[in-house]
């Protein structure tokens, strides 16, 4: 199976971890009706390689943040943006990070009542850790995108590092995150920043039962516990486990909801997750489900009830050449009022450059658009936004124009009934 990558990390997480420990009804149908549109296309100086989930705001803005681009000099390809765009695609304003404030952004952002953005960049920050890239950074940004302020800069073990995740906030304005690696074990955390900046660790992954690198981030209930996804571990120490989907509490107390067992049960959690009404929870693995992608599987989508049942929804590549999808996106997933799924697959498709798929509530998958790699964009990493009147926003990391000589830089489209 192919692995997803992007030609705006410095590494991928992979190779970082390598060198720190030296099933349903299927069908196709036309889009019946949707109609595709691209918003904004990445030129490089405006920003590079999207691959975070979008924030709308209420009069229909756009806020995202690119790997790449940009105007701080971090290598040809830039230090990466925040950005914000109107509704028309229009880009309002751009921040770009340039090294000491972050370095490649690869979650998207967190938008408060007052309109102030937070988010995290993989490098940057600290060079003593990773020299000369740095370990990553929380940062802030006010609502105009011109005042930042680096809340956190990670330093490796204990602490965490190269953070890919979305963060979440509660009613204290406390920060909560996930690095994929560090921590005591260096095998990932999930941490806390208060008000005032001050970082805690909430929990360290062994690599065990526990799992270990948890990249997306989490998500909050009204307890205040934490509900997230490692994407290894389980059933087997991290070269060997599948993953787990874990409940930690505000004591810091880790309780595994699934153990990922590969095959039909998916394998390799991914997405940030989703919660419905009643408390169940959704997501998707990147291999499993099928025996497909070189034996590993192509992914799936999951339900995992509040009584801690899970179930595999869909199964990706369960047509032809993966007509219908492969490799399902970071999510996190969206859910409509009548129930019906909305997401996207790295791979796949009629040119396999991707999907952006609707799951309806009796198994059925309609491909809601086929990227082509040219200028509708390639390979989308994130998952959507659904606003009330039933349109999709989101990014296609690659595709749209060619920038930095032989690259190309993504899309920001919307996808409307």
């Amino acid at each position: 199976m192919p692995e997803k990558q992007s030609c705006f990390a410095a590494n991928s997480v992979f190779a970082i971890f390598l060198t720190f420990l030296l099933v349903s009804v299927i069908a196709i149908q036309p889009a019946q009706a949707r109609k595709f549109k691209v918003l904004h296309t990445f030129r490089g100086k405006d920003g590079g390689g999207p691959e975070g989930v979008l924030v709308k705001d209420a009069a229909g803005n756009l806020y995202g943040t690119t790997g790449g681009g940009g105007k701080g000099k971090c290598g040809k390809l830039g230090c990466g943006t925040a950005f914000k765009l109107d509704k028309t695609g229009k880009q309002v304003w751009l921040h770009s990070f340039d090294g000491g404030n972050g370095h490649g952004p690869q979650a998207g952002l967190l938008r408060d009542a007052a309109g102030n953005l937070f988010g995290t960049t993989v490098y940057g920050g600290d060079t003593r850790c990773n020299p000369p890239y740095g370990c990553g950074t929380v940062f802030k940004l006010d609502r105009t995108g011109t005042n930042e302020v680096v809340l956190h800069k990670f330093t490796g073990t204990p602490d965490g590092f190269f953070p890919q995740a979305v963060l979440i906030k509660d009613v204290a304005g406390n920060l909560y995150g996930t690095t994929p690696l560090g921590g005591t074990g260096g095998l990932g955390a999930v941490f806390k920043i208060d008000k005032g900046g001050k970082e805690t660790v909430l929990y360290n992954f062994s690599g065990g039962s526990d799992g270990c690198f948890p990249y997306p981030g989490v998500i909050l209930d009204s307890a205040g516990s934490l509900y997230g996804v490692a994407s290894e571990g389980g059933d087997g120490f991290c070269n060997s486990g599948m993953g787990v989907l874990f409940k930690l509490d505000k004591r810091g107390n880790e309780t595994v909801l699934h153990t990922f067992q590969g095959g039909s049960d998916g394998a390799n959690p991914d997405s940030v997750l989703l919660f419905d009404s009643q408390g169940n929870l959704y997501g998707t693995t990147e291999n499993g489900g099928s025996s497909g992608c070189g034996g590993t599987g192509c992914g799936t989508v999951f339900e995992l009830s509040h009584d801690g049942a899970e179930t595999v929804l869909y199964a990706f590549c369960s047509l032809s050449n993966c007509a219908d999808g492969e490799v399902p996106g970071a999510g996190p997933l969206v859910r409509d009022s009548t129930g019906n799924l909305y997401g996207t697959t790295f791979f796949g498709g009629t040119s396999d450059h991707g999907v952006v798929f609707k799951l309806g509530t009796s198994g059925k998958e309609t491909v809601l658009h086929n990227f082509t790699g040219r200028a509708d964009g390639a390979n989308p990493v994130a998952g959507l936004v659904l606003d009330d009147s039933g349109a999709l926003y989101g990014s296609a990391e690659q595709g749209g124009a060619t920038c930095f000589t032989s690259y190309t830089c993504g899309v920001v489209f919307e996808i409307t009934r």
